[in-house]
């Protein structure tokens, strides 16, 4: 009698991750593009993606953008957060030159969220120089109904800080929109999302996106320990979370190979593309903040970019590293 409630649920299971897999991958059910790979040794690359969605300005401009670097041969996970604000000029994927953001929104123009994922993925793989074949993009309302799904998060904040979301009362030292304490906080999908977003905050630090490329990396690594070893334990949390992505996340993975990267969420080791050593802070020609090569000689040069990740890809992670 046991064995059969345990083959009639694994049934269930799989008849819910089909429906799910038709409402938000581009990948048939059942395959899978990363059982393979993950079993190989060569490193794969993931992009993780998020954005406004419908309901706000900017809709499709990327707010959030990230590889996940998945070395099989020693089972390691790397986060590269790459700023919004990366300036892109000279790229063969991306001929109308822009703001990295940019080019999401100018791939969903043509293609939908399809084409969004598919044009930044192929800039990203062109500037930085890894191999980015898979995508996955998620709107607000998804990652805060996510969060939700699982009971909200716990997270380890090590800098308290307060914050708003309009620029003009961050000029006026306003930050009346909320408060994060130092140390072990609870989060409910809207306070997660607002601690992902946060950019206009009351310490300098936080309000920069290599700081809240690192709260967000907080965020889905707690998601990803509320999923739970795997097995019996992890069916509940994960048929909350496909309920709550169902029409919110789009992906050309299928629900096969998010069962298997779920697994690599949570990050051994971040690799930042910081001012100073790899990125320069400048402006265009219409006088936005962008972001360039610190070795910049013109369009196209991001050969030190692509150097400094392969250098940093090749050390060793290190089991105390500066993961979040």
């Amino acid at each position: 009698m046991a064995l059969l409630v345990v083959v009639v649920g694994i049934v269930l299971v799989g008849m819910r991750a089909a429906a799910f897999n038709g409402t938000v991958s581009t990948a048939a059910f059942p395959s899978t593009a990363l059982f393979g790979p993950l079993n190989g040794s060569d490193r794969v690359n993931v992009l993780m993606v998020g954005y406004g969605g419908a309901d706000h300005s900017g809709a499709y401009l990327a707010d959030s953008i990230q590889v996940l670097s998945i070395d099989p041969e020693t089972d390691t996970t790397t986060s590269i957060p790459i700023p919004r604000d990366l300036w892109i000029e000279g790229v063969a994927s991306y001929p109308q030159n822009g703001k990295i953001n940019e080019a999401f929104s100018t791939g969903q123009l043509s293609g939908g969220l399809e084409g969004a994922g598919d044009q930044l993925a192929a800039v990203v793989s062109e500037v930085t120089g890894l191999e980015v074949e898979h995508w996955i993009s998620i709107d607000f309302e998804g990652f805060r109904e996510m969060v939700d799904a699982v009971g909200g998060v716990t997270v380890n904040n090590p800098t308290a800080f307060s914050y708003t979301m309009r620029e003009s009362a961050h000029q006026l030292g306003r930050w009346n929109d909320g408060t994060f304490d130092e140390g072990e906080i609870h989060l409910d999908g809207e306070e997660a999302l607002q601690y992902s977003r946060a950019r206009y905050t009351s310490v300098v630090a936080e309000s920069t996106d290599f700081a809240r490329s690192a709260r967000q990396a907080r965020v889905i690594g707690a998601l990803r320990a509320k999923l739970g070893a795997g097995g019996v334990t992890s069916i509940l949390p994960g048929l909350q979370l496909m309920d709550a992505l169902e029409g919110r996340m789009t992906t050309n993975l299928s629900a096969i190979d998010l069962f298997l990267l779920a697994g690599h969420l949570s990050a051994d080791r971040r690799v930042e593309l910081s001012e100073g050593e790899v990125l320069t802070a400048t402006t265009n020609t219409i006088g936005q903040y962008i972001l360039i090569p610190s070795d910049w000689t013109g369009p196209g040069a991001y050969h030190g970019l692509r150097a400094f990740l392969e250098r940093e890809l090749a050390e060793p992670v290190d089991a105390a590293s500066d993961a979040p």
